[in-house]
């Protein structure tokens, strides 16, 4: 009887599979599943339209060449090159296997700034100390590309790569590179004395967002030595007429303001800070990079 039942119970869901007598499959008819196909098709295919109708209405709305709010934007970054993994230099100036691939970075980065790479068509003639903003018109391609202002890379002197080519590394003296990250639009205000650090008072001047590095702690500060920055008229700092950045559509050829640093005489491992000063830039606990970064120095002589 067991038996039985099963072979009952085997034939029925094969019979739900397909009724060979109503011809059915999974208890449905050939018509029937052709209206409930074609009610989820016409349901599915309105909710698709509805959504990408809504983009597009959306799409509408947003520029290609200008962020609708930026009232949450946070100030730039501030970054070096050479980056390194853990913000760690470390080379002895005997070996130039240690220190070549930090002369290698620095280079490709400065490629861009030769004179050959800034041409006419592309670049404005800016004045050479800082000045103001400059205004280049409205975020649209109405008026085709806008130019930028030339940096001169002989501007980093020692720092440039045109005499030394290992940028000090070979003499122990290392140069670093330093960037504002683009920020589209942001417009970086000079601080007022009041609200910068002594040192940097007797160099900080009108249209400038001065830089400064020193040592992370206290205690390690009789371990840096002379600092040298060299940049636009020899100041220490990222000139105002460089913003703002009208995008990289608008503005392909733009190149931001440099500031080189050497470290004429570090003798011992030490963590050194870099921080630049403006009314409108901020430093974050979550974000080692915003206004100001960090890195270890440690000069191996053998």
């Amino acid at each position: 009887m067991a038996h039985g039942k099963a072979k009952e119970g085997d034939g029925n869901w094969k019979k739900f599979i397909w009724n060979s007598e109503k011809k059915e499959f999974l208890g449905r008819t050939g018509g029937s599943w052709f209206k409930i196909l074609l009610f989820y098709l016409i349901f599915y295919g309105c909710l698709a339209g509805i959504f990408v109708g809504t983009i597009q209405v959306m799409l509408l709305t947003v520029s290609d060449f200008e962020p609708k709010y930026q009232d949450r934007v946070a100030p730039p970054g501030l970054t070096n090159v050479p980056q390194v993994l853990k913000m760690e230099i470390s080379f002895d100036p005997s070996d130039p296997t240690t220190y070549d691939k930090y002369v290698k970075l620095i280079e490709k980065f400065l490629a861009r700034y030769d004179m050959e790479n800034q041409k006419e068509k592309d670049f404005d003639s800016c004045p050479t100390d800082p000045s103001g903003y400059i205004d280049r018109g409205k975020y649209d391609p109405s008026a085709g590309t806008k130019k930028a202002c030339r940096f001169n890379r002989s501007w980093l002197e020692n720092c440039s790569g045109l005499n030394d080519t290992t940028y000090g590394y070979k003499d122990g003296k290392p140069c670093v590179i330093i960037k504002l990250n683009r920020v589209l639009g942001f417009k970086p205000k000079a601080p007022q004395n009041a609200s910068i650090p002594e040192e940097v008072r007797g160099r900080n001047i009108p249209n400038l967002i001065p830089l400064h590095c020193a040592a992370k702690k206290e205690e390690d500060v009789d371990k840096i030595g002379i600092v040298e920055y060299y940049g636009m008229g020899g100041y220490a700092g990222f000139p105002l007429q460089y913003y703002p950045y009208y995008g990289r559509l608008l503005q392909p050829q733009y190149l931001q303001p440099l500031v080189a640093v050497q470290f004429m005489n570090l003798t011992q491992e030490v963590r050194i800070e870099c921080k630049v000063f403006g009314e409108n830039i901020y430093y974050s606990d979550k974000d080692r990079f915003q206004g100001r970064f960090d890195m270890k120095f440690d000069i191996k002589r053998s």
